[in-house]
């Protein structure tokens, strides 16, 4: 029986090791010398629910959404501080954020409106998975503090805060459909 068990066990680490990344370390077991392996992430989840599968469904649509924004937002706030490095002048300085700021905000501002609070509430996440700094620490950094308090006015409004950060932990299935969707 001791014999049978540990066949058994041979045989499905066998199969399991094809689908394993690296060997993690060996533990002994009763005399035998067993592999522990590091597995891909597995995500389990019943889609017999009805009710979660629509809000799955509807979080890859939002996720769809909002990521071109957040990149695009990370985009250009690289652009815009490799800029200001280049610049020496302070006026100069205040004069490229106040354009930037108008013009993003004459290109995207009528689009941002047209979001769900949810679809709102994710970019602003993203924007800190993208970018590495909460829209709060952007605001700070490069508007005066009227405006930083307005934004975070209207944030709390609809039950968010513009300090709000992406945990791939805490929001594994948005990190799962970015991955899964390779929309990275």
């Amino acid at each position: 029986m001791k014999k049978l068990l540990s066949f058994t066990l041979f045989v499905l680490m066998a199969g399991l090791s094809a689908r394993a990344q690296t060997i993690l370390r060996f533990e002994v077991i009763d005399g035998d010398t067993f592999p522990v392996y590091q597995f891909d992430e597995v995500i389990l989840k019943d889609l017999k629910d009805p009710e979660a599968e629509k809000k799955y469904l509807k979080l890859v649509q939002d996720v769809k959404i909002t990521l071109p924004y957040a990149k695009l937002a990370a985009f250009r706030l690289q652009v815009m501080e490799d800029n200001l490095q280049m610049m020496n002048n302070e006026k100069d300085r205040k004069q490229y954020i106040k354009k930037t700021q108008k013009a993003v905000e004459e290109q995207f501002l009528e689009d941002l409106k047209s979001l769900s609070i949810d679809q709102g509430r994710l970019l602003i996440k993203l924007i800190h998975r993208e970018t590495g700094k909460t829209s709060y620490e952007i605001l700070n950094q490069y508007t005066n503090p009227f405006t930083q308090f307005f934004y975070q006015g209207m944030a709390r409004v609809y039950g968010t805060t513009l300090k709000t950060t992406f945990d791939p932990v805490e929001s594994y299935q948005v990190e799962h459909i970015i991955k899964s969707l390779k929309l990275e």
